[in-house]
Formats: structure tokens, sequence, C-alpha cells
């Protein structure tokens, strides 16, 4: 069973299509409250995840439940829940007011939502406009706005940067955040790792329909990478101490030296030894993107 104080959790939870497994034995909670990153390489799994947590598609086996309940049994599931999967499901000759009125008369919310939700993705101006002459970005918008009609308590969002300029993933990235600080619980999915590194709270790692790790942001890009970044006075005669000693330095493009196979403590030593003033001296943490190819085996270029 699914701990009661977990926002949305899913239990040994599978999926076969014919002999296709998308999701194998795949088990993990997201906490109330908090941003949770969902990422996997295509084809790990995430859509169909996803779409089980919602009711769109029934497991093989295993379980999924929103606050405590199989999204199904939820009652006012709009007041609850709110999804965005798709960003091309509406009518591109309906305009954007009239997609989200629509979809605000199917769960009995009130015609005025409408118009504060346009407000709150910034859609105001356009609204009456036909949503096939959208952008990618402001059918994103109109997709967020959907979400909001009913003021729910939990967002699942699937890739909702995609299509944003930087001006809007960088308002993406602060609407999210107060929601969360309001109590909301978000689980979004990204291809955008250093985006969702500066929104997410907690992280989910699945890859081959199977959770690899999770656990806090901190934990997967506070991780060591056996790497120090040193600059000096003279980094070329530091470059030739630390190779004399056994490490291996190279040139990064910053001006910046970075050094495997020494500790900090120890090319501190040798530049005091070679009387070189250190002006930088770190060990080299890991990135969002680097645990995440770690932990997945996915080569350069690779997207999840």
């Amino acid at each position: 069973m699914s701990s009661p104080a977990a926002a949305i959790s899913v239990g040994r939870l599978t999926k076969r299509y014919g002999a296709l497994t998308a999701v194998d034995d795949l088990s993990f909670e997201v906490r109330p409250g908090a941003i949770t990153g969902f990422l996997g390489p295509n084809g790990a799994g995430k859509t169909t995840t996803l779409r089980i947590v919602l009711g769109l598609a029934r497991p093989t086996s295993g379980h999924a439940a929103v606050l405590g309940e199989p999204y199904s049994r939820l009652r006012d599931p709009a007041l609850r829940v709110g999804a965005a999967l798709e960003v091309s499901s509406f009518h591109p000759g309906r305009s954007g007011r009239n997609h989200l009125r629509s979809l605000a008369a199917m769960a009995k919310l009130p015609r005025s939502r409408v118009d504060e939700v346009l407000d709150l993705v910034e859609l105001s101006p356009v609204a009456d406009r036909r949503a096939g002459k959208y952008s990618l970005g402001m059918r994103q918008r109109l997709a967020l706005a959907a979400t909001m009609l009913g003021d729910p308590e939990i967002l699942v969002l699937d890739e909702p940067a995609n299509g944003l300029d930087p001006q809007g993933v960088r308002w993406l990235r602060d609407f999210l955040r107060a929601r969360a600080d309001q109590g909301s619980t978000i689980l979004i999915s990204s291809h955008v790792l250093a985006e969702v590194a500066q929104t997410v709270d907690d992280v989910v790692v699945i890859n081959r329909g199977q959770l690899v790790s999770q656990g806090t942001i901190g934990d997967f890009t506070g991780r060591q990478t056996g790497v120090v970044r040193v600059q000096s006075a003279d980094d070329e005669r530091l470059a030739d101490a630390l190779a004399g000693a056994g490490g291996r330095p190279r040139p990064d493009s910053d001006g910046t030296l970075l050094v495997e196979g020494l500790t900090r403590r120890q090319i501190g030593d040798l530049a005091l030894e070679a009387a070189l003033p250190v002006y930088w001296l770190t060990e080299q943490t890991a990135t969002l993107e680097e645990a995440f190819l770690a932990l997945t085996g996915e080569g350069e270029g690779s997207a999840p």
C-alpha cells in the first residue's frame, strides 16, 4: 500500500503491450508540497507511467494512487489534479478562451475561472485568437491554463518548458515555485536537465521501465566527481608540477585547470611548494546531466 503521506505513489507497477514491457515493477513516491522531476531516456516508460497514474491506462499489475486513491475514485478530480500530457489536445479552429470554457463547463467550474487562468498564464491578450494559430510556447501556456481551472492540489506536467523562450522558461520556473510554496505538489517530466536542476526539489530517474534512483536534487548534484578545479598565478607551471606528482591536469575553457588523480589538499601543497598563489581551488560536484548520464548509461547527446 502507498504511504498516507505521499501525494502520488506507484507500487510494483508493470505495464506490458504484448511482448513489450513498458513499465517493469516500478515503485516510487512523490511527496506533497514538492516539485519532483520525473526523468528517463526516450522509451523509459515515463509517459506510460503518467497515463496510468492519471487513469488513462490500466496496469498489467501493481497500482498507482493519487492522494491515497486510484485516480478513478477521486471525487471532483478537476479540483484535486491538473494534468497536461498533450499540448495539442484542442480544436485548432476554437479560440483559447472557448477551449477553456468548454473544459470548465465539463468540470462544472464557474465560467469566471477561465479569465482568471488566462491572466495567470499571461494569455489574455491572445485569448480570442484561434488556438491553431498559437506558437508552441503559447500552446504550452494554454495547456497549463487548462490544468489550473480547478485550482488543483497536484499538477502533472509532461515537458512543460518545451517551446518556451528563455523569458517563458523563467516565468514557468517562478510560477511552479510559487505554486509549490503555496502547498501544491508538482510532478514534471522533462528532457531539459539544466532547467530541471534549477526548478525541482526531488528527482525520480527511471530507465527501461525500472527505477534507477530517487532522491533530492542535492543527492544528485552533490556527488563528487574526482575532479578538482584550480587556478593559480601561473597555470602552465602548476600543471607541470601536478603532472610530475601523478596528476592529470587539463585546461578548461574558462582559463582554469581541471585535475584528476590528486586531492584538493595535495594540489594546494604542490602549489605552495612551487610558490604559486592559488586563486581558485575547489572539488567539482556532478551536474544533474552528469548524474543522469551516469545512472542511465546514456551516451553523449542522448535526451531523456
